[in-house]
């Protein structure tokens, strides 16, 4: 088959009926997990084809409608956990027979590609998370993930057009129109606010943190949908994997600079070493209260003493190292105050 084609089949996993299609040749990449996908309406945009037949080019690219979305079985409700999820993936993939792949977790898909990952190493070589997230509750407040799920539920129109905004910053007011009418036509009403809240209540730290398969983790370092810091936290909890950092404030990976993800993650299936970077952080822009803290870090001080000197609470000292530390995507107070030290104004 080749990457230009699209045959989309379906496969029975238990009671549900799962759709899944695959185009190109070579180790088969499975994606999938989005909380609202289409095959067929995903494959007439553009940008989400060339994104597609790029991976294609060298790989099998294997995709699916989970339970209760797009193609597959909308009789019942989409997984509502992780569990779930993996129990359809994996059904899935036992029908269809890869007997080793890769796998490409993306956004809210990256829960459910851990948790193979880490049940399933013998058939995984390969991991690769894009915009993900260790825990959906810290995606956004409590006030607003409750709000925007009672919005989807209560007016699946408006809720489409406020997910619109968060999921394309950049987007002309018809590609956004584009995109409210691919999310109402995807999943019902009820099938996207129970998907969303699932989302939201997603805890994927426990299969993170057993993942043993070699693991690239990529993020935006703008990223709208998605905090850039929870990313990192990803990266930290896979033992051993790999972070990139890129630039960029799209969420969805077919969108901005799409050959810089595309060429990251073939770098890393093929084993070969990423791109090296230019100075990463070069344009982030710590507040002068930031950089006076860091310094006194770097000099050995603690929060408190910190706080003495420059007639602040010790919280107030604590929320400005916590600050800096999200804008540098760092994991530490050590590593902000030597970025503090090594990048001088």
């Amino acid at each position: 088959m080749t990457a230009e084609s699209q045959v989309v089949r379906h496969t029975q996993v238990g009671a549900r009926t799962l759709a899944w299609s695959s185009v190109g040749s070579g180790t088969p990449l499975v994606i999938g997990g989005w909380w609202a996908s289409h095959l067929a309406l995903n494959w007439e945009d553009v940008a989400f084809r060339g994104f597609v037949h790029a991976l294609a080019r060298r790989h099998t690219v294997i995709r699916y409608d989970r339970p209760g979305t797009g193609l597959s079985d909308r009789a019942g409700p989409p997984p509502a956990s992780v569990d779930e999820e993996l129990t359809a993936l994996t059904g899935l993939l036992e029908n269809i027979g890869p007997p080793s792949l890769a796998l490409l977790g993306a956004s809210s898909g990256s829960a459910v590609a851990a948790a193979y990952a880490a049940e399933w190493p013998d058939r995984v070589e390969r991991l690769v998370l894009y915009g993900s997230f260790p825990r959906g509750a810290d995606i956004a407040s409590p006030s607003a993930r409750e709000l925007l799920v009672s919005i989807v539920e209560g007016q699946w129109g408006l809720g489409a057009r406020m997910l619109a905004d968060v999921f394309l910053p950049n987007a002309t007011a018809h590609d956004r129109e584009e995109f409210v009418r691919f999310q109402r036509r995807s999943a019902s009403r009820e099938a996207a606010a129970n998907a969303l809240r699932a989302v939201y209540e997603t805890d994927s730290t426990a299969y993170l943190s057993r993942v043993r398969v070699p693991t690239l983790v990529l993020h935006r370092r703008d990223d709208r949908a998605i905090p850039f810091a929870l990313g990192r936290e990803v990266a930290d909890t896979v033992p051993g994997a790999t972070f990139v950092e890129l630039e960029g404030d799209d969420h969805f990976p077919w969108l901005g600079d799409s050959p810089a993800v595309v060429d990251a993650i073939e770098r890393f299936l093929d084993g070969r070493p990423q791109r090296a970077p230019a100075d990463q952080h070069r344009s982030v822009a710590l507040t002068v209260r930031e950089r006076e803290v860091l310094t006194l870090v770097a000099q050995g001080l603690t929060d408190a003493q910190i706080a003495d000197r420059l007639v602040l609470s010790s919280h107030t000292v604590h929320r400005h190292v916590a600050n800096a530390r999200t804008k540098l995507g760092v994991p530490s107070r050590a590593a902000a105050a030597a970025w503090v030290l090594t990048h001088p104004r």
